[in-house]
């Protein structure tokens, strides 16, 4: 799986999740949103085609960004990115 498939699956984990997700969901789901694609642009831009090094990428954007959310909101995200990567946790081998 390429990163930008890999990117493409997580972001219709979220979307598919609306008609159901509740507004802690919602609120998790945008932001990642947002981190997902930073990281997958990165990579692009730095020839990179390992998908860990996008779920690296990732997870250090979201441990910069601490400071923006409350501590509450900090654990919906991080609880929301372990769900999505148990989804995906044979790819990223």
């Amino acid at each position: 799986m390429t990163i930008q498939e890999y990117e493409e699956k997580l972001l219709k984990l979220i979307d598919d999740g609306i008609d159901t997700a509740t507004d802690d969901d919602l609120f998790a789901g945008g932001y990642l949103r947002g981190h997902i694609s930073l990281a997958a642009a990165e990579c692009e831009s730095e020839n990179e085609s390992q998908l860990s090094e996008m779920k690296e990428k990732v997870e250090q954007s979201i441990a910069d960004a601490k400071s923006e959310l409350s501590p509450s909101d900090y654990v919906l995200v991080c609880q929301m990115w372990q769900k999505f990567r148990l989804s995906f946790r044979f790819v990223e081998k």
